[in-house]
């Protein structure tokens, strides 16, 4: 491997030399995003017209788990009063600004750890122990801390993003091929260069999949943390639902939570993939 081989940028290419030095197209990318988009919805719109059609034709009651028509129309009424955007708006702020606090707690705590031994010694116990505390033991503490409004939610769904990218990103830097770190030494690699062309491209993979799972354990902590005192946020509608004995209200604040979680997951991913460019990989083609 030359210098000039490490120092440049990987990118992906568009094609690959065969044995003779002629290229070979790349595979293709895969179907179309309608093909895929259609392919995805293919098992839950499957499902809801299965069971519509159970309910229509007598088979089930749908008194407890309501048709779809019924959930759709619960969906166009709180769309049409603006309560519905009112939720969406509260669960989508306090997940973002909750995210963003934890991850970054989670790369630096992790970043910490996974470089230097002495930093995961001190740190790694004491967070491991603070893992193991489930989410709805911290929430009278955050409440006599910070009160019932939005400070003691945010730092709630903090927590929850935090542990899994702390996890992530530590595991990822300690997971680094011990051998490319000794060709940097090699090449003579200031700490740095050594930072940015070799442990940065080796992490990103595993720091983006805590990310993603630090995200969703965001959505399903602010469930807990609008069930403190929230008077917006779906998960205010569903404990509204609950208590008024509505499971369509119920019901729809579920599958918004699903949607809005699914919108989410699939920004950061968008916003990530120039990050994995250079990549080559089989994508499922074994």
């Amino acid at each position: 491997m030359s210098e000039a081989a490490l120092a440049a940028t990987p990118v992906e290419a568009e094609s690959r030399p065969d044995a003779r030095g002629k290229p070979v197209p790349r595979a293709a990318a895969g179907p179309a995003l309608g093909t895929r988009v259609a392919l995805g919805l293919l098992l839950p719109v499957g499902l809801a017209l299965g069971w519509e059609l159970a309910v229509r034709s007598g088979l089930a009651q749908g008194r407890l788990v309501p048709p779809p028509s019924r959930i759709l129309d619960t969906f166009t009424a709180l769309a049409e009063t603006g309560e519905l955007w009112l939720h969406l708006w509260a669960t989508l702020w306090r997940v973002g600004v909750g995210f963003a606090l934890g991850a970054g707690a989670g790369i630096l705590f992790g970043a910490l750890s996974g470089i230097s031994e002495a930093s995961r010694r001190l740190l790694d116990p004491t967070l491991q122990a603070l893992r193991a505390i489930p989410s709805i033991a911290w929430v009278p503490l955050f409440i006599l801390w910070l009160g019932i409004f939005e400070a003691s939610k945010v730092a709630l769904i903090a927590v929850g993003v935090f542990f899994p990218v702390y996890l992530g990103v530590a595991g990822a830097i300690m997971s680094v091929d011990r051998k490319l770190v000794e060709v940097g030494r090699v090449f003579r690699l200031t700490r740095v260069q050594q930072v940015r062309r070799i442990l940065l491209p080796a992490i990103l993979p595993e720091t983006i999949i805590a990310l993603r799972s630090g995200l969703g354990l965001g959505f399903m902590f602010v469930v807990a943390a609008e069930f403190m005192g929230a008077s917006e946020g779906l998960g205010y509608l569903l404990v509204d639902g609950q208590q008024m004995g509505k499971p369509d209200r119920i019901l729809a604040a579920i599958i918004a939570f699903a949607i809005l979680g699914k919108i989410a997951d699939a920004v950061l991913v968008a916003a990530t993939r120039p990050l994995l460019g250079w990549q080559d990989v089989s994508r499922g083609r074994l």
